[in-house]
């Protein structure tokens, strides 16, 4: 019986023509190797299946070779989770998803300082905002577009002007009823959307019926349209996320609202089965898998204690008007 062996870093430099020191600094996201010769490695490496040898790598460096990523349960980050956990088995990881209780930045922090004094992993991504910087166990970084710190600001700071924008499009459909179903306040990317609303509310002469703060849960969306009366003269919803939106949609259903004919209603996200609802969300497509990728990039340099990647710029944004906005109409 013939067993075949596991793929080794000398197999994968045969392979691409170059020795197995360029393979191990490929392997480290070395900038020195040059993109022609990562190409060729990246080529290799996916022919043969092969993986680093964590085992070893632990034994010779004293790594666990593997990370862990913090999630809150209702921010939709799936994307970037998936685009960081490319980047870290291409860097050579393993990846551990940890999936928090709630949205509190205090809990998710402390969930954080658990896992890395666990000693099981070399660091903590974290899709969701922590109340500090610096954790005595070892090293945790927090994606841009969530990220407290001024760095953070320059991800998500376009948030602002493309809730403007957002607010812009429906006034020139018809609206100047609004009310904005806004997200959890200790997450810059919520301060923002809520900034950008009540700005462009005051610049355009519109009227804003109130802001309801709430998680990134379609429960948020249905307490916010049960805050309102029946004679409300609101024609148009403004929700700072998919989730949010779809609980918007639900509760106005329920009222006999319908949208987009008596409501119209934006959310933030473009999750897919937004896409394919019946009706289809009119929302914001935001870059995520770059940000995912680059979060990890910046974790593994500071686990390396080697250089952090260059700030990303403002994330770009796309709306997307579907079927949920429409000229205002009576109800």
């Amino acid at each position: 019986m013939s067993v075949q062996r596991r793929p080794t870093m000398y197999d994968v430099a045969a392979l691409a023509g170059v020795s197995h020191q360029t393979v191990s600094r490929y392997l480290r996201a070395d900038p020195t190797v040059g993109a022609d010769t990562s190409v060729r490695i990246k080529a290799a490496v996916d022919e043969l299946g092969y993986r680093p040898n964590l085992m070893a790598r632990a034994m010779r460096t004293r790594s666990t070779g593997a990370v862990a990523i913090i999630l809150p349960g209702w921010t939709g980050p799936e994307r970037t989770v998936a685009a960081a956990c490319e980047e870290a088995q291409r860097l050579g990881y393993q990846v551990e998803i940890v999936i928090g209780v709630d949205e509190d930045p205090a809990e998710l922090s402390r969930l954080a300082d658990e896992i890395l004094a666990r000693g099981q992993v070399d660091g903590v991504l974290s899709v969701t905002p922590l109340t500090v910087d610096t954790h005595s166990a070892g090293v945790v970084v927090q994606t841009a577009e969530f990220d407290h710190r001024l760095r953070a600001v320059e991800a998500v700071a376009a948030d602002e002007a493309t809730m403007e924008e957002i607010l812009e499009r429906l006034a020139d459909l018809g609206h100047r009823d609004f009310f904005h179903a806004a997200g959890p306040q200790d997450w810059r990317s919520a301060q923002l959307r809520k900034s950008g609303y009540l700005k462009a509310c005051g610049r355009l002469g519109l009227r804003s019926h109130g802001v309801y703060d709430g998680p990134w849960h379609p429960d948020t969306g249905v307490e916010a349209v049960q805050s309102l009366a029946d004679d409300t003269p609101v024609t148009a919803v403004v929700a700072a996320s998919d989730h949010i939106a779809v609980g918007v949609m639900h509760a106005a259903f329920r009222r006999g609202w319908r949208v987009p004919e008596d409501l119209s209603v934006t959310g933030w996200d473009d999750l897919t089965l937004v896409r394919y609802g019946t009706p289809a969300l009119s929302t914001v497509r935001v870059d995520r898998e770059t940000s995912g990728r680059h979060g990890m990039r910046r974790l593994i340099a500071a686990i390396r204690n080697e250089p952090e990647p260059a700030p990303l710029p403002a994330a770009p944004t796309e709306i997307v008007f579907r079927d949920t906005t429409v000229p205002p109409r009576r109800r």
